[in-house]
């Protein structure tokens, strides 16, 4: 029941020639590729650390899909073709709400904000993983696919094929695909808006392999040349200190609880979104746009024709 192969492992070789080339083309002028040394050398540590954290808990995380499989509600064979067809959708749906629930509540976002704390955004940008993914729990929006009848092993590889899909999108090099392929699949035009700060692109494109969840979720929001992309958390932290990328919104949070009045507060700090506070002395992403479009009514009624609906709270980093 084990992954025959991994997919990730295997494209490790492609991922550290695909950064040495696109450091040498920004250097020789040939591409937009923005490096820094001690960045860099942050993402390549955090992408490290995560893989370790991952062999600590990845055991425990297969062991329970087994167990949920073993409670499977349909018998789905590995060789069938539409099974795989079904398991990449239905995988990439749920990476989708993973990705936005990890953005709209704290509590996961603690464990997600190392991956968009960089200021730059290249192909290293992409290995800035999480160390605490496991322990934050986000795996179990995967199970129900090991009740519904899909292996845990072709759940394994199908999310390894994902993100390594994700890998080429975190980079600045490659402008616009073809309109039809931006109408359906995740660029790294989309993905530079969701890795962008600015009120406009703030929580917008959690999309995996496939931007039409977004579309239809109404989270969608396209790259505007009149509006270039800044990078990382809506209050940069401001160093590489490897531990306080890792761990610095859990640390926030444990400051807040121990301030904390009530249930309800310790709730909101908990599980509200980013920069809830009980006085409404922070700021969410919800209320930054607000705010935003309010002051830009023409930016915003020319953005009617790509309306996507109400705007998810979540993306700003807690202010402590």
């Amino acid at each position: 029941m084990s992954p025959d192969f991994d997919p990730v492992a295997l494209a490790v070789p492609f991922f550290v020639l695909a950064i040495v080339l696109e450091i040498i083309l920004g250097r020789l002028g040939r591409a937009k590729a923005h490096y820094e040394p001690r960045d860099t050398f942050t993402s390549l540590a955090m992408g490290l650390g995560s893989t370790t954290a991952g062999l600590l808990t990845g055991g425990a995380i297969f062991a329970a899909s087994l167990w949920v499989y073993e409670h499977r509600l349909f018998e789905i064979p590995m060789t069938a073709i539409w099974a795989w067809v079904a398991l990449f959708l239905l995988e990439d749906m749920t990476y989708y709400w993973f990705h936005r629930l990890a953005h709209e509540r704290r509590f996961w976002w603690a464990s997600h904000v190392n991956h968009h704390t960089s200021q730059h955004y290249n192909l290293s940008t992409a290995l800035r993983q999480t160390w605490t993914g496991g322990v934050a729990g986000t795996w179990l929006l995967w199970l129900p696919l090991s009740l519904i009848g899909f292996p845990p092993a072709m759940v394994a590889i199908q999310k390894g094929i994902s993100l390594v899909y994700q890998f080429w999108i975190h980079t600045e090099a490659i402008g616009k695909m073809p309109r039809w392929f931006e109408a359906v699949f995740n660029t790294p035009s989309h993905h530079r808006v969701h890795h962008a700060r600015n009120p406009r692109y703030l929580d917008r494109n959690y999309a995996g392999v496939l931007i039409i969840w977004d579309r239809l979720f109404g989270t969608f929001q396209a790259e505007l040349d009149e509006e270039p992309c800044r990078y990382g958390v809506v209050k940069n932290l401001g160093t590489f200190n490897l531990l306080r990328v890792a761990f610095h919104e859990w640390a926030a949070i444990g400051r807040d609880l121990l301030t904390a009045r009530s249930l309800r507060e310790a709730a909101g700090y908990l599980f509200g979104p980013p920069g809830w506070s009980l006085d409404g002395s922070r700021e969410t992403s919800h209320q930054i746009r607000a705010r935003w479009a309010a002051s830009q009514p023409q930016a915003v009624s020319r953005e009617a024709g790509e309306a996507t609906g109400p705007t998810p709270a979540a993306r700003s980093e807690s202010r402590a």
